[in-house]
C-alpha cells in the first residue's frame, strides 16, 4: 500500500505484480465458450500485450485477470493470491489493479480532476491530499489543459489521458487496458501507447494490453496471440 507524507499519498518501492493464469475456461450462456484451458504466466514489470481477432477471448482473459469476472475451471493467481479466495474482490480491484477501457467512462459533470480523484475517494484518502495526487498524475501523464477543464471540454485523446490517470492515481501494481486506443485518432494513438510505456519505465507495474491493431506490438515487451478462446501456438 501507499504511505503518506507531508500529506500526499507516495508510491511504495515495489515492482509490478506477477500474474499466473492455470486452465482457466469460461463459458457463456451455456454453449458459448469464452476461454479453453488457457494457461499463461505474466511476469512482475512485463508489458503483455494480447491479440487477436474479435471473439477470440481477449477482453475475456482479461476481465477474469482483473476480478471483473471469474472463470467456470482454473484459476487466477495475483503475486500469489488465488482471487478464488479473495473475500472482498472491490477492495482487491481498488488496491491492485488499474482499468483503462477503449471508451473513456469519464464522468460528465466532474472536472479532470474529479474524475481521477474518484479511486482515492473509495479509498477514503482525505479531500486535500487526493486534489494533489490527482493534479500530479494529470501532470504526469501529459495532460495540456487545467485540471478543472471538463470533458466536454477535451478531445478524444485528453479524454484518454485522464482516464489513464484515474487508473494509475492509486499507484496500482497492475494495469488491465482493454483496447485504450481503439476509438482514437492516429496522433492520439501513438501519444497514449508511448503513455503508457513510459509510465511502466517509470513506475514499473505490471500491464496487460488487449488490440487488435498490431501495430500496437512495437511498444510492448511480448505479445500472446489469442484464436477462439485459446492461446495459439
Amino acid at each position: 500500500m501507499s504511505v503518506q507524507a507531508r500529506g500526499l499519498t507516495v508510491p511504495p518501492t515495489r515492482t509490478g505484480a506477477t500474474v499466473l493464469v492455470e486452465r482457466v475456461s469460461r463459458r457463456y450462456r451455456g454453449d458459448v465458450r469464452a476461454l479453453v484451458d488457457v494457461d499463461l504466466r505474466v511476469e512482475s514489470g512485463e508489458f503483455v500485450l494480447l491479440a487477436g481477432p474479435s471473439g477470440s477471448g481477449k477482453s475475456t482473459l482479461l476481465n477474469v485477470m482483473g476480478a471483473l469476472d471469474r472463470p467456470d475451471a482454473g484459476r487466477v493467481l495475483v503475486d500469489g493470491q488465488d482471487l478464488a479466495a479473495i473475500a472482498d474482490l472491490a477492495l482487491f480491484r481498488r488496491r491492485t489493479v488499474g482499468f483503462v477501457f477503449q471508451r473513456h467512462h469519464l464522468l460528465a459533470m466532474l472536472s479532470a480532476r474529479m474524475n481521477v480523484e474518484v479511486p482515492l475517494i473509495g479509498a477514503g484518502v482525505a479531500r486535500r491530499p487526493r486534489q494533489a495526487q490527482a493534479r500530479q498524475m494529470l501532470a504526469e501523464v501529459g495532460l495540456a489543459r487545467p485540471p478543472q477543464t471538463m470533458p466536454s471540454e477535451l478531445s478524444g485523446g485528453e479524454r484518454q489521458l485522464v482516464a489513464v490517470a484515474r487508473a494509475l492515481v492509486h499507484h496500482p501494481p497492475l494495469l488491465l487496458a482493454d483496447e485504450p486506443t481503439g476509438s482514437l485518432d492516429p496522433v492520439s494513438r501513438e501519444r497514449v501507447l508511448a503513455l503508457l510505456k513510459a509510465l511502466r519505465d517509470r513506475h514499473g507495474m505490471t500491464i496487460v494490453m488487449v488490440s487488435h491493431d498490431e501495430r500496437d506490438a512495437a511498444v510492448v515487451d511480448r505479445v500472446v496471440r489469442m484464436r477462439e478462446g485459446r492461446i495459439a501456438a
